[in-house]
């Protein structure tokens, strides 16, 4: 596969979301900012979040909601960034929303029935105009945190925890194209989970995991799994760090890889006519690359 480089020089990007006027909007999470890429041009700081914005996606008034996952760590490693544990400025995670024409950022949510958000990692909206979203949790010397999967609403009204435990890492989060199931990829375990939604924001647990979900598939030994998005033939394409790319999984669990040359490579988004070009975010490198992809990517509910 091909790539075409779109931008570089960024600080750890992540969350990318294309937009109709040809721009892309991401974050990056060491810089701590949502910023805007147009091809050919400087990029451009739309907000500062602060902390450590990861996921992020359009909401139904057309503000952008964050996933901020409170900050890392930080090292460089032969000309690579790598993020690490917990930072001694962290001071939690939280849900954001930001304003795009001022860059008013807004907390919406930082804890669920009093727990904490820990590292609020990734979301998805649904037509109905709440959103799922994942907490991926903090990394600290001798232990992590246990975290899960959660449902809200973007006026800051309602949150619920609807999943738990995920000791994998729940980290990558999407809609099949019939919104009747959410999937989730775990980071350690390096396996992909799927859930029925009987009604928006519930799902139906399954007796017998931990957490209700059914494995859909998992990646070979010292593979993490990252963010995902969804083609339209409701494929879920996920960021393979290790053996770095994207990894499909049918919905049937059949799996093929697709290499980058990035071993962290942390999300992907469509785009273009018809949504037939990927965008992938190579962290390590602080690279946006394009390429054409073999089948159109899923619309997402709201868009720019």
């Amino acid at each position: 596969m091909e790539f075409r480089e779109v931008a570089s020089g960024l600080q750890f990007p992540e969350g990318p979301i294309w937009c109709s006027d040809g721009s892309l909007l991401l974050v990056e999470i060491r810089r701590g900012t949502l910023t805007r890429v147009r091809p050919g041009a400087a990029p451009e700081v739309v907000a500062e979040c602060g902390g450590g914005p990861n996921g992020a996606a359009v909401g139904p008034d057309g503000a952008i909601y964050i996933c901020n996952n409170g900050g890392f760590q930080w090292r460089e490693s032969k000309g690579r960034m790598l993020p690490g544990e917990q930072p001694g400025t962290y001071r939690g995670g939280s849900i954001q929303r930001v304003e795009l024409q001022s860059g008013r950022v807004e907390t919406l949510y930082t804890e669920c029935d009093g727990n904490p958000l820990r590292g609020p990692n990734d979301l998805v909206f649904d037509s109905s105009g709440g959103f799922w979203f994942t907490d991926l949790g903090k990394q600290r010397p001798r232990d992590r945190d246990r975290t899960g999967i959660y449902y809200a609403r973007p006026d800051g009204s309602f949150i619920a925890e609807r999943a738990f435990p995920l000791d994998g890492g729940p980290n990558g989060i999407g809609l099949s194209p019939a919104q009747d199931r959410l999937y989730v990829a775990e980071t350690y375990s390096a396996c992909v989970h799927s859930w029925e939604i009987v009604r928006p924001g519930e799902l139906r647990l399954q007796p017998g995991t931990p957490h209700g979900g059914t494995l859909l598939g998992r990646r070979p030994y010292g593979e993490f799994l990252d963010s995902l998005a969804m083609d339209a033939q409701g494929n879920v394409c996920v960021a393979t760090i290790r053996n770095g790319g994207i990894t499909i999984f049918s919905p049937e669990g059949a799996q093929r890889h697709m290499a980058s040359d990035d071993f962290m490579t942390t999300n992907i988004c469509f785009g273009g006519a018809n949504l037939r070009t990927a965008y992938l975010t190579l962290s390590s490198t602080g690279r946006l690359v394009a390429c054409d992809w073999p089948t159109p990517g899923l619309p997402l509910q709201y868009n720019l």
